[in-house]
Formats: structure tokens, C-alpha cells, sequence
């Protein structure tokens, strides 16, 4: 995967001051569950916001570890929110 320019980071964090939070880690972390769910989400969401409604102590390493997990870029994470960003793959038409 192709890492960011500082432009685009830039750009995707501007977008994503306009967004709500659509998921939030809860009492089972990264679970498989979560970890399908998010999948799901970036699948019809480019970018995405995720809140820590649990785990907050440990966000700074669970953030990269959730970028890491579910393919995508972690464009910023402030306070209990993260970021994440992945392309959405081209559809093949036939």
C-alpha cells in the first residue's frame, strides 16, 4: 500500500472534521467482530472515524495496530478519535 503525501493527509483530515464517528471500540477491542464491521464500513466509506469508548489508555498503540488490521491508512487520531482512510478498490465492470 502506497503511503500518503503530506498534501493528501492534509486534505483527508480537512474532509474529515465534517464527520461523526461510525464506529466506537468497545469492552471487546479489536475483536473480529469490530475488525468486520470496520471492514464493511471502509467498503462504502473511504474515510472513516472510529472513537475509543474503551481502551482509551491504550490508543496509541491499538491505532496503528487498527490501520494495520483492516488495510488502511491511519490519517490522524485526536483525543479518543482515530482516522482511517483506504481507497475503494475499482469495481470490474463486465
Amino acid at each position: 500500500m502506497d503511503s500518503l503525501s503530506n498534501a493528501q493527509i492534509r486534505d483527508l483530515k480537512a474532509q474529515a472534521q465534517r464527520l461523526k464517528a461510525k464506529l466506537k471500540i468497545g469492552k471487546e477491542g479489536l475483536s473480529p467482530q469490530f475488525l468486520a464491521a470496520l471492514d464493511e464500513v471502509l467498503r462504502h466509506h473511504q474515510l472513516v472515524k472510529v472513537k475509543f469508548d474503551e481502551f482509551k489508555e491504550q490508543k496509541k498503540e491499538l491505532a496503528p495496530q487498527l490501520a494495520e488490521r483492516s488495510g488502511s491508512h491511519l490519517v490522524t487520531r485526536v483525543g479518543n478519535v482515530v482516522v482511517l482512510f483506504r481507497p475503494k478498490l475499482e469495481e470490474k465492470r463486465e
